[in-house]
C-alpha cells in the first residue's frame, strides 16, 4: 500500500527493547515470514508494540484474544493508540447460551436456549460494515471469529447507498430495507427498525447508534440527516449514507424453493438410513422435526434452529467451510494472536467440541446431517485463510515453536524497570512454618501473599490453618462464584485480607501490584497445573512488585521446574543488566483499586448474595419475589454487557443462577406456583 493508513498517536515513544522488537517484527513480515512470535514478558507493553507493528505493516488487522474481557481490554488500548483508525470489537453476541444437546444415557434432550445482547450485535455489524467500507480497520475478536457468519458477498450486495438528489421513491426504499430484514415500527425507533411519517423515513442501521432521517420530495431524496433516535436532535447532514443489512445471514428469497427441495432430499436419504439401521424411534423423531421445520420455512421463511440448515441456505457443498468474519477482510491482512499459548489451542478445539455434540443429535434423529456443517472452522481451515500472523505470549507453546521461521522476537524489558522475581526452591518438610514466617514479613511491609495449591480441599484447609495463625485469608477455586472472586481480589489489594489461597492463580491478566510473595505448594507434582507454562505464568504474578519473590515447595527438580526457573533467571539477568546500564531504578506499578461493581449498583438494586426474606412464608409470594429479583439481575447483566463490563455481567449471571435454583427448589418442594 502506498498511503499510510495507520498512525499511532501517543505521548510515549518505544522504550526498553520495544524499538528493536518493532523493527524486527516489521522486517520479518515485510520479508514474507508467515509466523512471527513476540516472546514478551508480562508488563512489557505488548499492546503498544502491537499498535506500532500495525502502523509499520500498514494493513487491516485481526486481533484474536482468548476471552471477551481481554478482547475488550485490548480494544480499549488500541483505540487510544490508534485514535484516527477504526478499532472494532467482535465477540459472541450471546448474553446467555445453552446449546442444543442430547444425553443418550439418560434419554435427556436439552433444547437450545439463548439471549442475544443487542449492543454486542451492533458492534459485530459495525465490524463487518467497517471492513467492507474502509481500509483502516482493526478488529479485536474472540474465537467467535471462526464461527459461521453468512456470506460477505451477499452482505456486500445488500449494502444500500442513499445520496441526496437520488431519484428514489420512498416506498421503493422501504421495500429495499425490508428485504434487508429491517422491521417497520412507526412508534419506537430502535436498531434494525424503520419509521415512516409522511415523506420522512427514519432508519437505525444495524451497525450504528444514531438514526438516519431521509426526507423525500416526490420521487427524489431531498435531504439526509443523522439524528439522535431518542431526542430527535439533528447531529449532522451528510450528502450520502450507507446502510448495511439488519442481519449477517441475509438470503435471496428467490432461492427458497431450491433450499426446501435440498432439505427434503437430504431428509429422505437420512430417514431411509435410520430405518435400515432399525432406528424406528429416531426415524419418526426426524420426520416430525423436519416436516415441522419445512412447514414453518414455507409459510414464514423462518423456523427454530434455522442455523442448522445454513449449508443449504449458503448453497455450500457438504463439509465445505462456512464464511466467517475472516472472509470479510481484504487479502493480505495481518493477524495478531494474543496470549497465543491459550488462543491457539482454543482455535484447534472449537471444531471437535462442536462436532461431538452434533453427531449425537444426528445419530438420534434430532437433526439432519447438514447440521454438522453449521460449525466453526477447522484449525487447518483457519490457518489457510489468514496471512502473516504475529503471536504474543510470555510462554509460547509447541505450535509457535514449530512455526516461527526465524526464532522468537524477544521483549522482556519493562518501562517501570521492574524485573522478574527471584525464584527459590524450598524442601516440603516444614513448609507451613516457613511460609508463615515469609508471609509475616510481607504483612509487616504492607504487602500481600498468594498461595497456589493442587486441590480445592487443600486450598480450604490451608486457608483455615492460616486463619488460625492470625492471618486474614480467603480461598479461591472453581466453586467460588464470580462475584466473590472479584470481591476477594479487590479486598486483597485493599489489605482487607492479607493472603489468598487458590487452586489456579495463574490466570492471564491477573494484575495485583501489592503481591510480593507467591508460594507454589507441591511444585514438583507433574501435570498441567505444574507444567513449565503454568509455573512461568504463576511466577509472573509476583512481577508487578519490586520485592517480588516466588517460593517453590518441592523435594525434587522436575523438568518443568528447571525450565521455568531457567527462563525466569535468564529474563531477570537481562532486565537487571539493562537497568544498570541505563541507570534505571525499578519503581512499583501504581494502579488504582476500583470497585468494578459500583456502576452496576447504580443501574439495578444490588441483590447479589442476598438472603431470601424469611417473612415470605407464602410460596406464591416468595415465587413473585424470586421472579422479580431474577428480572433485576437480568437487567443488570445486560447493562454491564452493553458497556463491555463482562466480569460484572458474569457476576450478575451467577446471581441469576442462584435465584433460579432457589425458585426450582421451591417448585420441587411441591409449591403450586406454576401460574406465577
Amino acid at each position: 500500500m502506498s498511503d499510510q493508513l495507520f498512525t499511532v498517536t501517543t505521548s510515549f515513544a518505544p522504550s526498553g527493547d520495544q524499538p528493536e522488537a518493532i523493527k524486527s517484527i516489521a522486517a520479518r513480515i515485510a520479508g514474507g515470514d508467515r509466523h512471527v512470535v513476540l516472546h514478551g514478558a508480562t508488563g512489557t507493553g505488548k499492546s503498544a508494540t502491537t499498535a506500532w507493528t500495525i502502523e509499520q505493516a500498514n494493513r487491516p488487522t485481526l486481533v484474536l484474544a482468548p476471552n471477551k474481557v481481554l478482547a475488550a481490554q485490548l480494544a480499549a488500548e488500541l483505540r487510544e493508540l490508534l485514535p484516527n483508525n477504526k478499532v472494532c470489537y467482535f465477540v459472541s453476541h450471546f448474553a446467555y447460551y445453552r446449546p442444543e444437546a442430547y444425553i443418550p444415557s439418560t434419554d435427556t434432550y436439552v433444547e437450545k436456549d439463548s439471549a442475544i445482547d443487542d449492543e454486542i450485535e451492533r458492534l459485530r455489524h459495525e465490524a463487518t460494515f467497517s471492513l467492507l467500507t474502509r481500509p483502516d480497520v482493526v478488529v479485536v475478536a474472540s474465537v467467535s471469529a471462526i464461527y459461521g457468519l453468512g456470506r460477505p458477498e451477499e452482505y456486500r450486495k445488500r449494502l444500500t447507498r442513499v445520496h441526496v438528489g437520488d431519484a428514489l421513491d420512498r416506498d421503493a426504499l422501504i421495500r429495499q430495507l425490508v428485504d434487508m430484514e429491517y422491521k417497520r415500527n412507526d412508534v419506537a425507533l430502535e436498531r434494525g427498525r424503520i419509521r415512516v411519517r409522511g415523506d420522512v423515513l427514519d432508519v437505525v442501521p444495524s451497525s450504528g447508534e444514531h438514526a438516519y432521517r431521509v426526507e423525500f420530495f416526490g420521487d427524489e431524496v431531498d435531504s439526509i440527516a443523522v439524528i439522535d433516535p431518542v431526542t430527535g436532535e439533528q447531529l449532522v447532514t451528510p450528502e450520502v449514507v450507507e446502510i448495511p443489512p439488519a442481519s449477517h445471514h441475509v438470503f435471496d428469497p428467490a432461492l427458497l424453493a431450491d433450499v426446501l427441495a435440498d432439505i427434503r432430499a437430504e431428509f429422505a436419504e437420512q430417514h431411509a438410513l435410520l430405518e435400515r439401521q432399525g432406528k424406528i424411534v429416531e426415524a419418526q423423531r426426524l420426520k416430525q422435526r423436519t416436516e415441522a421445520d419445512l412447514e414453518s420455512l414455507e409459510t414464514m421463511g423462518f423456523c427454530r434452529g434455522i442455523e442448522n440448515y445454513s449449508r443449504h441456505f449458503d448453497r455450500r457443498a457438504q463439509s465445505e467451510p462456512p464464511a466467517t468474519l475472516i472472509d470479510f477482510f481484504p487479502d493480505g491482512f495481518l493477524t495478531v494472536v494474543d496470549e497465543s499459548h491459550v488462543t491457539v489451542p482454543q482455535i484447534a478445539a472449537m471444531f471437535e467440541g462442536d462436532q461431538s455434540r452434533k453427531r449425537v443429535l444426528v445419530e438420534h434423529g434430532f437433526r439432519l446431517p447438514s447440521a454438522l456443517d453449521n460449525r466453526p472452522l477447522r484449525s487447518s481451515e483457519f490457518w489457510s485463510k489468514v496471512g502473516p500472523v504475529l503471536y504474543l505470549s510470555a510462554t509460547p507453546g509447541n505450535w509457535e515453536a514449530e512455526h516461527a521461521e526465524n526464532g522468537y522476537v524477544e521483549q522482556v524489558i519493562r518501562p517501570t524497570g521492574l524485573v522478574d522475581p527471584k525464584v527459590t526452591v524450598v524442601p516440603s518438610a516444614g513448609r507451613l512454618e516457613d511460609l508463615l514466617a515469609r508471609a509475616r514479613e510481607r504483612r509487616d511491609r504492607n504487602e500481600r501473599t498468594l498461595v497456589t495449591t493442587l486441590t480445592k480441599r487443600q486450598a480450604e484447609q490451608l486457608s483455615d490453618w492460616f486463619t488460625e495463625q492470625g492471618f486474614k485469608v480467603k480461598y479461591l477455586h472453581h466453586e467460588v462464584d464470580t462475584v466473590e472472586r472479584i470481591q476477594t481480589l479487590r479486598e486483597l489489594r485493599l489489605g482487607t485480607i492479607e493472603m489468598v489461597v487458590g487452586v489456579n492463580l495463574l490466570r492471564e491478566g491477573l494484575d495485583l501490584p501489592e503481591v510480593s510473595l507467591v508460594a507454589v505448594i507441591d511444585a514438583d507434582t507433574q501435570g498441567f497445573l505444574r507444567s513449565a507454562t503454568a509455573l512461568i505464568q504463576t511466577i509472573g504474578r509476583a512481577a508487578r512488585n519490586p520485592n517480588g519473590e516466588v517460593i517453590l515447595y518441592a523435594d525434587t527438580m522436575t523438568p518443568a521446574m528447571t525450565s521455568a526457573i531457567s527462563e525466569t533467571d535468564r529474563r531477570r539477568a537481562k532486565q537487571v543488566a539493562y537497568n544498570e546500564a541505563n541507570g534505571i531504578t525499578p519503581t512499583a506499578l501504581v494502579k488504582p483499586v476500583r470497585d468494578v461493581m459500583d456502576h452496576t449498583r447504580n443501574k439495578a438494586a444490588d441483590v447479589r448474595g442476598a438472603a431470601i426474606p424469611a417473612v415470605l412464608n407464602d410460596p406464591a409470594q416468595l415465587a413473585v419475589f424470586l421472579n422479580d429479583e431474577i428480572e433485576k439481575a437480568a437487567a443488570a447483566m445486560k447493562a454491564c454487557s452493553a458497556t463491555l463490563q463482562f466480569e460484572e455481567a458474569a457476576a450478575w449471571r451467577d446471581e441469576m443462577g442462584r435465584l433460579r435454583r432457589a425458585l426450582a427448589e421451591l417448585k420441587a418442594a411441591g409449591a403450586d406456583i406454576d401460574a406465577i
